[in-house]
Protein backbone atom coordinates (compact mmCIF):
# COMPACT_ATOMS: atom_id res chain seq x y z
CA UNK A 1 0.00 0.00 0.00
CA UNK A 2 1.41 3.38 -0.89
CA UNK A 3 1.53 6.27 1.53
CA UNK A 4 -1.40 8.08 -0.17
CA UNK A 5 -3.63 5.06 0.42
CA UNK A 6 -2.73 4.75 4.10
CA UNK A 7 -3.40 8.45 4.61
CA UNK A 8 -6.75 8.09 2.88
CA UNK A 9 -7.71 5.07 5.01
CA UNK A 10 -6.62 6.87 8.17
CA UNK A 11 -8.71 9.92 7.22
CA UNK A 12 -11.82 7.77 6.59
CA UNK A 13 -11.68 6.32 10.10
CA UNK A 14 -11.99 9.81 11.57
CA UNK A 15 -14.56 11.26 9.17
CA UNK A 16 -18.09 11.95 10.30
CA UNK A 17 -20.40 9.29 8.86
CA UNK A 18 -23.75 10.41 7.52
CA UNK A 19 -26.43 7.78 6.80
CA UNK A 20 -29.30 8.98 4.62
CA UNK A 21 -32.22 7.53 2.68
CA UNK A 22 -33.14 8.92 -0.74
CA UNK A 23 -36.14 8.47 -3.03
CA UNK A 24 -35.91 7.91 -6.78
CA UNK A 25 -39.54 8.76 -7.52
CA UNK A 26 -40.84 7.40 -10.82
CA UNK A 27 -43.90 8.83 -12.58
CA UNK A 28 -44.99 8.76 -16.22
CA UNK A 29 -41.58 7.66 -17.53
CA UNK A 30 -39.75 10.39 -15.55
CA UNK A 31 -37.95 10.63 -12.23
CA UNK A 32 -38.00 13.49 -9.73
CA UNK A 33 -34.87 15.54 -9.04
CA UNK A 34 -34.52 18.39 -6.55
CA UNK A 35 -31.92 21.16 -6.26
CA UNK A 36 -30.41 22.57 -3.09
CA UNK A 37 -28.32 25.71 -3.19
CA UNK A 38 -26.79 24.79 0.17
CA UNK A 39 -26.19 21.46 1.87
CA UNK A 40 -23.37 19.58 3.58
CA UNK A 41 -22.43 18.25 0.14
CA UNK A 42 -22.63 21.66 -1.55
CA UNK A 43 -25.04 22.96 -4.17
CA UNK A 44 -26.49 20.61 -6.74
CA UNK A 45 -29.25 18.28 -7.86
CA UNK A 46 -30.17 15.28 -5.76
CA UNK A 47 -32.85 12.74 -5.00
CA UNK A 48 -34.98 13.96 -2.09
CA UNK A 49 -34.48 12.36 1.29
CA UNK A 50 -32.47 12.87 4.41
CA UNK A 51 -30.72 11.64 7.53
CA UNK A 52 -31.83 8.61 9.46
CA UNK A 53 -32.73 9.31 13.05
CA UNK A 54 -31.20 7.13 15.80
CA UNK A 55 -32.69 3.61 15.66
CA UNK A 56 -34.68 4.48 12.49
CA UNK A 57 -34.64 2.15 9.49
CA UNK A 58 -33.83 3.52 6.04
CA UNK A 59 -37.24 2.30 4.86
CA UNK A 60 -39.00 4.40 7.51
CA UNK A 61 -36.67 7.37 6.98
CA UNK A 62 -37.37 7.65 3.25
CA UNK A 63 -41.12 7.73 3.91
CA UNK A 64 -40.77 10.30 6.72
CA UNK A 65 -38.36 12.52 4.78
CA UNK A 66 -40.64 12.60 1.72
CA UNK A 67 -43.57 13.67 3.91
CA UNK A 68 -41.39 16.43 5.42
CA UNK A 69 -39.63 17.64 2.23
CA UNK A 70 -42.27 17.03 -0.44
CA UNK A 71 -45.55 16.69 1.46
CA UNK A 72 -46.26 13.38 -0.27
CA UNK A 73 -46.90 9.75 0.53
CA UNK A 74 -45.13 6.87 -1.15
CA UNK A 75 -46.82 3.75 -2.43
CA UNK A 76 -44.22 1.37 -3.78
CA UNK A 77 -40.63 1.61 -2.61
CA UNK A 78 -37.79 -0.86 -2.81
CA UNK A 79 -34.06 -0.56 -2.23
CA UNK A 80 -32.13 -0.17 -5.47
CA UNK A 81 -28.62 0.51 -4.14
CA UNK A 82 -26.56 1.88 -1.29
CA UNK A 83 -24.11 4.55 -2.40
CA UNK A 84 -20.93 5.06 -0.37
CA UNK A 85 -19.14 8.34 -1.08
CA UNK A 86 -16.42 10.37 0.64
CA UNK A 87 -16.97 14.10 0.62
CA UNK A 88 -14.08 16.21 1.98
CA UNK A 89 -15.57 16.50 5.47
CA UNK A 90 -17.80 13.41 5.83
CA UNK A 91 -18.53 9.92 4.55
CA UNK A 92 -21.99 9.47 3.01
CA UNK A 93 -23.87 6.18 3.09
CA UNK A 94 -27.05 6.68 1.02
CA UNK A 95 -29.76 4.02 0.75
CA UNK A 96 -31.55 4.75 -2.54
CA UNK A 97 -35.13 3.55 -2.96
CA UNK A 98 -37.14 3.36 -6.18
CA UNK A 99 -40.55 4.79 -5.31
CA UNK A 100 -43.94 5.67 -6.69
CA UNK A 101 -46.39 8.13 -5.21
CA UNK A 102 -49.46 6.87 -3.38
CA UNK A 103 -52.77 7.28 -5.20
CA UNK A 104 -53.93 10.89 -4.93
CA UNK A 105 -50.54 12.09 -3.64
CA UNK A 106 -48.45 14.72 -5.41
CA UNK A 107 -45.20 16.49 -4.66
CA UNK A 108 -45.17 19.92 -3.07
CA UNK A 109 -41.59 21.12 -2.91
CA UNK A 110 -41.09 22.39 0.66
CA UNK A 111 -37.28 22.40 1.06
CA UNK A 112 -35.52 22.66 -2.30
CA UNK A 113 -35.02 25.78 -4.38
CA UNK A 114 -35.90 24.00 -7.67
CA UNK A 115 -37.24 20.68 -8.88
CA UNK A 116 -37.76 18.85 -12.16
CA UNK A 117 -39.18 15.65 -13.56
CA UNK A 118 -36.48 14.19 -15.81
CA UNK A 119 -36.90 11.68 -18.61
CA UNK A 120 -34.18 9.15 -19.35
CA UNK A 121 -32.81 11.44 -22.08
CA UNK A 122 -32.66 14.41 -19.65
CA UNK A 123 -30.87 12.68 -16.75
CA UNK A 124 -27.55 14.37 -17.41
CA UNK A 125 -29.07 17.79 -18.15
CA UNK A 126 -28.66 18.82 -14.50
CA UNK A 127 -25.54 19.09 -12.33
CA UNK A 128 -25.96 16.20 -9.87
CA UNK A 129 -24.14 16.16 -6.55
CA UNK A 130 -20.99 14.02 -6.76
CA UNK A 131 -22.42 11.13 -4.71
CA UNK A 132 -25.37 10.81 -7.13
CA UNK A 133 -23.51 10.87 -10.45
CA UNK A 134 -22.54 7.20 -10.78
CA UNK A 135 -26.02 6.08 -9.68
CA UNK A 136 -27.67 8.44 -12.18
CA UNK A 137 -25.57 6.99 -15.01
CA UNK A 138 -26.55 3.48 -13.93
CA UNK A 139 -30.21 4.46 -13.82
CA UNK A 140 -29.89 5.74 -17.38
CA UNK A 141 -28.25 2.52 -18.57
CA UNK A 142 -30.73 0.20 -16.83
CA UNK A 143 -33.85 2.40 -16.97
CA UNK A 144 -36.13 -0.21 -18.55
CA UNK A 145 -35.13 -2.90 -16.04
CA UNK A 146 -35.36 -0.63 -12.99
CA UNK A 147 -38.73 0.87 -13.86
CA UNK A 148 -40.30 -2.30 -15.26
CA UNK A 149 -43.98 -2.32 -14.35
CA UNK A 150 -43.60 -5.64 -12.52
CA UNK A 151 -41.37 -3.83 -9.97
CA UNK A 152 -43.75 -0.95 -9.50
Amino acid sequence: MDQGSSISLSRCKHMEKLHVAAAIIYRSDTIYAAHRSTSAAGAGWEFPGGKLRPQESADHAVQRELREECDCKLATHWLLDTVEYDYPSFHLSMDCFVCTLAAGSSITNLEHDADRWLSRAELLDVDWLPADRKLVRQIGMFWDSIFCTSHL
